[in-house]
């Protein structure tokens, strides 16, 4: 650069190189600076990631200062057409209308997905920024009378599990249920998130058989059944592909469990697999968490009741852990599983092993087991599993895997969750309880660390975690025990190193800071300084409540 200058004196030529030097070191740090500040966490997925942790690691504004009654509570609402009962999902700095925002996107029992302003709901935010209803012309939601369950409190199906997004590409998969004329559909739709528009030729009806001689079967085949099938549990989307797996209402009808993928951009399905062809049941509903994806594009998941068979030739995988690989000639090979020595007395009482997800915890560098996973069940029990050697099945107990802990909480009717060496677990009529896993044995403590004075009521709460990397960790849980009436859910923060820490609830201020009417399983997002609650009627918002409480002061 200097070459291409005017001569002049050396004297001269050194003042420049030193000022342009300068001038390139206060771009770069400018340049790293903006980068900084605009480092905000994406929630494309349940619980943040396709691992299920659970955690953000990019909040750099919520912490054990600033999370309390004074500083934090609820900023605004936005009504929605229906029940909530999948996880509101973030992005942030997308253009919608040539104006960039944060955009929360939240999806209803009225088929309706919603695109909020994540940080405001007044002037030009007042209204969401796109509404898309998928019920269509002719059709109606499904009633809920028509799946006799009455653990639905809605009186309407229409979007359940929560959806995912491809920020690669800015679409949103979801899938809506509909009716017409009693005839009942299920719709993969594939959204711009942008502007709600219908993308790929969307939306496809699902359709699915495999060959099987279970419950429901016909003349060797066993056909996906629109209406018994709940689709509780939540997409994945990896290897560019669309993973949904489905369970039942209230274990009604001749159901099965099952896992279909399809194309990002076709939308043709690529797979299709039922956990209990031969036998029945075998749900995936995971309490509204979906399957597992790790880096190899392998599936992980966990199976409710149903009959398991596979010690004895068969291909029926109920109450277990299972390892799909991915598609492959239209369905999934399985890998690997894990199935608890008592797994049929398990099913018998309805103690099941999938009443929650498997969680995967990120790969491990010291201790003797590389890639480890977790998972509860409703009796309370916690299993430790290797992902690469699941153990099988073992008639005798459970030696087989990495750790085994008996009635280590109450019933798990939700899913852990991990951040800084530490699984939380909410179980019902529970203390939510930490145990630290010791990166060196690759165990984890048979004894809780901490644990909420608090107790969560059925159905318990599934944790979620904002951290600025491994300090500043509060820990989040939603008290939903109220869902069988209107009155409202409870938000409640904890010191994330140490439970016994309550940071804030909702309850000390109710008047201000009341969620709205609980809906059973729905889980907090968190993201940017702001925590986003769905409700009965509304998205609820959370923050902090002034610019002081954002630097850590009391207002």
């Amino acid at each position: 650069m200097l070459s291409a200058l005017p001569r002049m004196c050396p004297a001269a030529r050194m003042l420049l190189a030193r000022l342009l030097t300068l001038m390139a070191l206060v771009c770069m740090l400018a340049s790293y600076g903006a980068g900084q500040s605009s480092t905000v966490a994406t929630v494309a997925t349940y619980h943040n990631d396709k691992q299920r942790t659970g955690q953000n690691l990019l909040e750099t504004t919520l912490n054990t200062t600033n999370v309390n009654s004074t500083q934090f509570g609820k900023l605004f609402s936005q009504p929605v057409d229906g029940y909530v009962y999948s996880q509101p999902l973030y992005v942030p700095n997308l253009s919608i209308g040539g104006v960039t925002h944060n955009v929360v996107f939240v999806t209803t029992m009225n088929d309706s997905v919603y695109a909020f302003d994540a940080d405001s709901n007044t002037g030009s935010n007042a209204n969401p920024l796109w509404h898309v209803n998928l019920i269509g012309t002719g059709a109606t939601t499904v009633p809920t009378s028509a799946v006799d369950c009455t653990d639905l409190i809605t009186n309407q199906i229409g979007i359940m599990g929560t959806p995912v997004i491809d920020t690669t590409t800015g679409v949103l998969y979801v899938v809506a249920r509909t009716a017409v004329s009693g005839v009942y559909y299920q719709k993969l739709h594939a959204l711009n998130v942008t502007t709600g528009a219908e993308m790929y030729g969307g939306p496809v009806t699902i359709t699915a058989s495999v060959s099987g001689t279970g419950k429901g079967s016909s003349g060797g085949t066993i056909a996906f059944n629109a209406l018994i099938q709940n689709q509780r549990s939540a997409l994945l989307f990896q290897n560019s592909q669309v993973y949904i797996a489905w369970g039942s209402h209230c274990d009604n009808g001749s159901y099965h469990g099952w896992l279909m993928a399809y194309g990002y951009k076709t939308l043709e399905q690529v797979a299709a697999w039922a956990t209990t062809p031969n036998a029945d049941e075998g749900a995936i509903w995971n309490a509204g968490s979906g399957p597992a994806g790790d880096t190899s594009n392998n599936i992980f998941l966990a199976v409710a009741n149903g009959t398991f068979d596979v010690n004895t030739g068969g291909i029926d995988y109920g109450q277990s852990l299972m390892k799909l690989a991915p598609p492959s000639g239209g369905t999934f090979a399985v890998s690997d599983y894990f199935t608890p020595y008592n797994g049929p007395n398990l099913d018998t009482g309805d103690w099941d092993i999938g009443s929650g997800g498997i969680m995967l915890l990120p790969n491990q560098t010291k201790g003797p087991v590389e890639q480890l996973a977790v998972q509860g069940n409703k009796s309370g029990d916690v299993y430790l599993v290797n992902r690469e050697n699941m153990g099988h099945y073992n008639s005798a107990n459970n030696n087989q895997i990495v750790q085994y802990l008996p009635n280590a909480t109450a019933g798990q009717w939700n899913s852990p969750g991990w951040w800084n060496n530490n699984v939380y677990f909410g179980g019902s009529g529970d203390y939510i309880k930490a145990f630290g896993l010791n990166t060196t044995t690759g165990l984890l403590s048979t004894t809780p660390t901490s644990e909420t004075t608090h107790k969560f009521a059925y159905p318990g709460t599934t944790p979620s975690i904002s951290a600025n990397e491994t300090k500043d960790g509060v820990l989040w849980a939603l008290d939903n025990s109220s869902y069988k009436n209107s009155t409202g859910a409870v938000l409640y923060a904890y010191d994330a190193t140490n439970l016994a820490t309550e940071l804030y609830n909702s309850n000390q201020d109710a008047s201000r800071d009341d969620p709205g009417g609980a809906v059973k399983f729905q889980v907090p997002t968190v993201a940017n300084g702001k925590v986003y609650v769905g409700t009965q009627t509304q998205l609820s918002v959370f923050g902090l409540l002034s610019t002081a409480g954002a630097k850590g002061k009391t207002k």
